[in-house]
């Protein structure tokens, strides 16, 4: 069974993106005065007295703008919300008062015949609350005054949103999932990806590099395994981002990946690896994310016998740092080896959890130390006493040694990639932390 969809719906600048934050109780859509902010639909798991429902907020509808392909699709987001819905919440704003939008809003609306509640926002003065009355003027009887700022009037209205939920919908809470998140440039295909394994057009995709600004969570089924995929806006060179949103669609991108547990890094083929897709995954690695490297529009390139070798070599050449990260080479608009990245993500969420016994990793650090003996300083030498795994996702494993400045970035090196020859860790970082035994 589905879980019940709450849409906030509404012309530009009313306040949705606020209540939409202040519902779920974290800060995910951004919340600006310019309109048309929210360009997407956002969608979020809310809940209500042990009730869950998934709550969506959506772009500033209004009407007759058709001013370029972004407010058309604005448009055309906003009615693909309303019709998946089971509740809207119509919000308008008490303080500037009726709007011919809004008129025009709750025509779409009643057309609909959907579930309405009328919000209406920034009542947080007693002098605005009798004009809350000329609202009626749109037809809706139920109408719930708020302030989504100072978090006003949200319980009443919550409570009228869950009675309105049918019987027979799915209100518990969801199951874990993986979390993919998508990351790389603008305009590398990420929405158009999660559109292909959607089978709808639930991002707005265009040639304008940057129209996806917010992450969008999105539930991804494969082979009886879901995935809870997060896209998230491309990220521009520092150089280039000049606008308060743009600022913060890099925060947004570096809180999706905090929140993830595997990160793809979407790559053009036709352009290869930019400096800034190094950093991007750099922090991916810091954060001790799981990581996968997806070269799309691969149908683009001219290719021969070797093409591939030399593309993963120019790849592992630039990104030195992530030699463990597997490399999928698709194209999404060809729809053509989309089953190797759920290969690889089923690969590398497997390695995430995977945990090494300690009998077995102290076999091999015995090996390692065999083969290739720890450096020595001024006569002293680093003795490995014994090493444990203390975490997964990531790997982290814990060396008891007799003194922490022998231990060589290198020989730490050396160690990793023992551990990886016997056990894969494929697309998985793994880290150290050392430890001296006391006398």
């Amino acid at each position: 069974m589905s879980k019940p969809v709450v849409a906030i719906v509404g012309r530009a600048n009313v306040g949705k993106s606020t209540l939409f934050n202040k519902l779920i109780r974290k800060r995910v859509a951004i919340t600006q005065d310019d309109p048309g902010v929210t360009r997407d639909r956002l969608y979020q798991e809310a809940e209500w007295n042990n009730k869950y429902f998934t709550l969506v907020d959506t772009g500033g509808l209004e009407p007759n703008n058709e001013d370029g392909p972004i407010s058309q699709n604005i448009r055309k987001q906003t009615e693909l919300a309303i019709e998946t819905s089971d509740v809207i919440l119509f919000l308008v704003d008490g303080r500037q008062g009726l709007n011919p939008i809004d008129q025009e809003v709750a025509s779409i609306l009643k057309r609909s015949h959907k579930d309405v509640i009328l919000v209406v926002n920034k009542i947080d003065d007693i002098k605005y609350k009798n004009e809350i009355y000329d609202f009626y003027e749109l037809g809706f009887y139920d109408i719930c005054p708020i302030s989504a700022e100072n978090s006003l009037g949200l319980g009443d209205l919550l409570d009228e949103v869950v009675k309105r939920f049918p019987d027979d919908y799915d209100t518990d809470e969801e199951s874990e999932l993986s979390k993919v998140c998508l990351i790389g440039k603008p305009n590398v295909g990420k929405s158009s990806l999660i559109n292909h394994l959607l089978g709808e057009d639930r991002m707005i995709v265009t040639d304008i590099a940057g129209t996806t600004r917010d992450s969008i969570d999105n539930v991804v089924s494969y082979k009886d395994k879901e995935y809870l995929f997060i896209d998230t806006a491309g990220l521009r060179r520092k150089s280039k981002v000049v606008e308060d949103v743009e600022r913060y669609s890099v925060v947004r991108t570096l809180s999706a990946i905090d929140r993830s547990d595997i990160c793809v890094l979407m790559i053009d083929a036709t352009e290869g690896v930019s400096e800034q897709d190094t950093k991007i995954l750099g922090y991916a690695h810091d954060q001790g994310k799981a990581m996968i490297i997806a070269v799309n529009k691969w149908d683009l390139v001219e290719k021969d016998t070797n093409t591939m070798q030399k593309y993963v070599s120019s790849i592992k050449n630039k990104l030195s740092f992530a030699q463990y990260v597997p490399i999928v080479f698709i194209s999404v608009k060809d729809n053509k080896r989309i089953d190797k990245l759920f290969d690889a993500m089923e690969l590398v969420d497997n390695n995430y959890s995977m945990r090494i016994s300690t009998g077995v990793l102290n076999d091999i650090i015995s090996r390692a130390v065999l083969l290739n003996p720890p450096p020595s300083d001024k006569g002293v030498r680093l003795k490995i006493l014994y090493g444990t795994q203390i975490e997964v996702r990531p790997a982290k494993f814990m060396i008891v040694i007799n003194k922490k400045e022998l231990m060589h970035f290198s020989y730490q090196r050396y160690l990793e990639n023992q551990i990886r020859e016997n056990f894969g860790f494929e697309g998985v970082p793994i880290f150290f932390e050392y430890k001296t035994r006391g006398k």
